[in-house]
């Protein structure tokens, strides 16, 4: 049996099975770390940390957590490998601030190519399909690479087209037939919308199959949230969420049932965690903390990602027993308190996303003269179907969310230029001002 097969299956082996994996994976790691990483090393030392200590996955709660900050603050002494041994480099989104900078050894690419070959499988794809890549290879970006080396193992179809341009996304499924796209899921909107304005018989076209990056498309529940819908309405294909981020190295990827994110246990620890650093139960919200499995170039121990989510320990009825993700809530500190109510951005977006004459938005928070946050939605049009269009889009958020941010109408090519500027690999819907 094929290393690939022997890794899809322990995602179907008895849960105290997986559990031992992960614990002798845990403690090569431990040795690793204490071996070859500068950072860690002077961690251990300064908390008096014993690395051989460390066997069971109960033990990490003792160990101190790894953030953003750490990165941006101390890079180049979490490198593993001489530099000689580096073959790729790569960024961060910079979500959380100034982008951080990766270092990947040929070791760490293989492994980034089994994840996602895992990943697809999850989502039905296999050899003889063939995946348009509407995501970029360049600009320093780990996913678009990872894709295409997944599909690459996997024996799949590639095509790579790249980001953005609705003409070229339509002229290449006019000529290669793809069955699968692989997106961002408010693009889809995006060359629909093209498609409509073109005569393009989109509906009836040779793409079965989205899978979808970078944006939710479920609930809490796994139904499908306001932009899912929007989406399906318009167009009946399959779709599948992932999540996923540059420092896990690791992707949680739907199957069939979309029930969640399915966890590769031979490539990444999870934890969740409260705003103490205290584990929280199966179901509960919690800030997502990972531990990578087999990273040779920067593993990372105790890294809290920022965003919350919930992890689901009953089977899948795929037949999965590992865990799987939910939707993310929202990043940890993104958390708005506005007029006596906690709100994160999703459900800001969801609002938006559900109201038929918004074309596009993007959603500002600052602080007020008082220092409490102030929340400003920027919306850009598609028409005008009533008078007084700040009065509805205040009542649909109140009848929503309970609150009314204030709203400005802007241009909508204004909006889409801070959608999506030169610089970003993502659409970016929410900015944050304040002062922390």
């Amino acid at each position: 049996m094929n290393k690939v097969m022997r890794g899809a299956e322990i995602e179907y082996r008895p849960v105290d099975e997986i559990k031992r994996l992960q614990e002798e994976k845990l403690r090569e790691t431990m040795q690793y770390l204490q071996a070859r990483s500068p950072y860690y090393q002077r961690l251990f030392r300064e908390h008096g940390v014993d690395a051989g200590a460390v066997r069971r996955l109960e033990d990490l709660r003792h160990l101190p957590f790894t953030g953003k900050e750490d990165l941006q603050r101390h890079g180049a002494d979490f490198l593993c490998v001489p530099r000689e041994r580096v073959i790729d480099y790569i960024t961060t989104s910079g979500t959380l601030g100034d982008p951080v900078t990766f270092a990947m050894t040929d070791k760490d690419l293989d492994r980034l190519a089994y994840n996602e070959k895992l990943s697809f499988t999850c989502t039905g794809t296999g050899p003889g399909n063939v995946v348009q890549l509407m995501t970029t290879l360049d600009k320093r970006f780990m996913a678009g690479l990872a894709y295409f080396l997944g599909l690459r193992s996997l024996g799949a179809g590639i095509i790579r087209v790249g980001n953005g341009i609705p003409e070229l996304q339509w002229d290449t499924i006019h000529r290669v037939c793809p069955d699968t796209i692989m997106c961002v899921p408010s693009f889809i909107l995006h060359i629909i919308k093209y498609a409509e304005e073109h005569g393009i018989d989109y509906r009836n076209s040779s793409v079965k199959k989205a899978v979808c990056i970078g944006e939710g498309l479920r609930e809490q529940d796994f139904s499908l949230n306001l932009l899912g819908q929007r989406i399906k309405e318009k167009w009946d294909i399959a779709l599948y969420s992932t999540y996923a981020s540059t420092e896990m190295a690791t992707t949680f990827a739907e199957c069939e049932h979309g029930r969640g994110g399915h966890h590769h246990p031979e490539l990444i620890i999870c934890e969740l965690v409260d705003e103490a650093g205290r584990p929280v139960a199966s179901g509960e919200v919690g800030e997502l903390v990972v531990t990578t499995l087999g990273v040779e170039g920067m593993p990372l121990l105790r890294f809290k990602t920022g965003d919350l989510v919930s992890m689901h320990a009953d089977p899948c009825p795929c037949g999965r027993t590992s865990a799987r993700v939910s939707p993310v809530v929202g990043r940890a500190n993104h958390m708005i308190k506005f007029k006596g109510t906690t709100l994160y951005p999703p459900a800001l977006f969801d609002v938006l996303d559900n109201t038929p004459y918004v074309e596009n938005y993007v959603v500002e928070v600052d602080h007020n003269d008082s220092g409490t946050d102030h929340i400003t939605v920027r919306v850009g049009l598609r028409h005008q179907p009533v008078d007084d269009i700040v009065k509805d889009l205040k009542d649909r958020f109140r009848a929503k969310v309970r609150v009314a941010p204030d709203v400005d109408i802007c241009p909508a090519d204004a909006i889409r230029r801070v959608n999506f500027p030169d610089t970003s690999r993502k659409p970016v819907k929410f900015i944050d001002k304040r002062k922390r």
